[in-house]
């Protein structure tokens, strides 16, 4: 419980903005970077390392985990009524495979997108669900964090089909909060990116390109 609480409190709510429909959360570029700063989750020997870059399809942010965790959150208002789904591009170059992540000894994922849903006044009573590019678990699998139920990790994408591979990705937030967390949720309040591996003490390298909420 205090991890999850100290992901939510440390990286998620760095930045305020207000999001428009079909629009990106993130623009990855060097600029926003800065101004997202990059937070280390309570406990973990270093830093992940983020930075921006770019190629034929747009911006991205490439994130090294070596023995780390930090994560980088937006506070946003999302209406999951008109823009149910998230959709998620990303890349994972190298993975942790071989650990179990439904553990506390392997709970690390080389790419994760977090999305909040705000239950309460403080971060204890949030509800979280952990959209992961895994390395050793299946599409479609999902399990609760071996740190507070009140999270949930959805494997969306896996190294085992699809390393080194760009994936885009794509899920229903607002079936998901009602399956996962028997929620019914209007609105979504926070979302964030992170790459750790404190767990492990392992290596990653990944990267982020679009992530945009819409209609279908």
């Amino acid at each position: 419980m205090i991890r999850f609480c100290s992901i939510l409190s440390s990286i998620l709510f760095s930045v305020t903005f207000a999001i428009a429909d079909n629009s990106k959360v993130f623009e990855f570029t060097e600029s926003e970077l800065d101004e997202l700063k990059v937070r280390k989750v309570r406990g973990a020997d270093n830093k992940t390392i983020y930075s921006a870059g770019s190629n034929e399809n747009g911006n991205f942010f490439q994130a090294i985990a070596d023995n780390a965790a930090s994560g980088l959150g937006k506070e946003i208002k999302i209406n999951l009524n008109e823009t149910p789904f998230i959709n998620i591009t990303w890349k994972v170059e190298k993975d942790l495979r071989g650990i179990k992540e439904n553990t506390k000894k392997g709970h690390d994922f080389a790419a994760r997108v977090f999305v909040i849903k705000k239950t309460g006044a403080t971060p204890l009573s949030n509800r979280a669900i952990n959209y992961v590019f895994s390395s050793n678990n299946d599409v479609g699998e999902s399990f609760p964090s071996p740190y507070t139920k009140k999270s949930m990790d959805n494997v969306l994408a896996t190294t085992k089909e699809n390393l080194n591979k760009w994936v885009t990705v794509k899920s229903n937030v607002k079936e998901d909060f009602k399956k996962f967390h028997n929620l019914d949720v209007n609105q979504l309040d926070g979302l964030a990116i992170m790459s750790d591996t404190d767990n492990s003490k392992m290596k990653s390298v990944a990267y982020y390109q679009n992530i945009y909420f819409s209609a279908n």
